[in-house]
Parts: structure tokens; C-alpha cells; sequence
């Protein structure tokens, strides 16, 4: 019998079983919304990479809440709401694992090391797995 994934497990296979998924920060009471693509695990918290260059950077850094969604096709969608974790702690498995994610996408850095690439982690998160229907809470450690 196959365990059903929970927690961090199920909520990394929402968010990297499709090609983006979207984080939404909010600053002086306006909502912006992008997509994201990369997510990963270290020490029981999830890890999100971006670049020091970006508005969302600049956003966290004046309001660390946000929040993230993926519709996963016929699993219905993930809300995952948080805190950004702004001290980059990530290790040298995640910081390869996102630099080539992001120069896959036609982004370019100088290596996973480069400054201007950053990774946050997920501080205080709340998830729920949602349908037309329902929010089930998704436990997390």
C-alpha cells in the first residue's frame, strides 16, 4: 500500500508537478502577482530562489507575507500562505538545484553562488488542498 504524501512532501509535488505556479506579495496595499517554478526541502522548511534584481525581492523585503497557489490538475489547488524567511541559509544541493532551474528558464547568474541569487524560506506557513467544495488543511511540521 502507498502512503499519500502529507505536509512539505505533498505540498513540493503541488508545486513541482506543474510548469509554474504563483506567489503574490502585497506592498502599500497593492497586490502584485507572479509565477514561480522552483521549490525544495532543506532542514523541514521549503525554499523558494528568486534574484536580488527583482521587484518581488523588494517586496518581501518591505512585507515578508505572501502567498502561493497551484492548481494541479485533477488534484484541485494548493493555498500555501507564509512568512519569507530572508536570511538565505539554503545549501549547496538547493543553490545548484535553483541555479540551473533558473538558468533553464533563460535567466543568467555566475554560478549558484552569485550574489544576486537568493533563496527565502517558508516561515510560519499554513497550506490548505482546495475544491469547489472544501479547504482541507494540510499539516505541517
Amino acid at each position: 500500500m502507498t502512503i499519500p504524501p502529507t505536509g512539505n512532501e505533498l505540498i513540493l509535488q503541488y508545486l513541482t508537478s506543474v510548469p509554474a505556479w504563483y506567489l503574490a506579495t502585497s506592498v502599500c496595499d497593492q497586490p502584485h502577482v507572479r509565477p514561480f517554478s522552483f521549490a525544495a526541502e532543506q532542514d523541514r522548511k521549503l525554499w523558494f530562489c528568486t534574484a536580488t534584481t527583482k521587484d518581488v525581492w523588494e517586496e518581501l523585503q518591505a512585507n515578508q507575507r505572501f502567498e502561493a497557489t497551484s492548481w494541479w490538475p485533477g488534484h484541485g489547488w494548493l493555498i500555501l500562505r507564509g512568512i519569507a524567511g530572508l536570511k538565505d541559509c539554503a545549501n549547496d544541493n538547493i543553490r545548484q538545484a535553483g541555479y540551473e532551474h533558473l538558468t533553464a528558464l533563460g535567466e543568467h547568474y555566475n554560478g549558484p553562488n552569485d550574489p544576486t541569487l537568493t533563496f527565502f524560506s517558508v516561515e510560519n506557513p499554513q497550506a490548505w488542498i482546495c475544491n469547489h467544495d472544501e479547504w482541507v488543511p494540510v499539516p505541517l511540521p
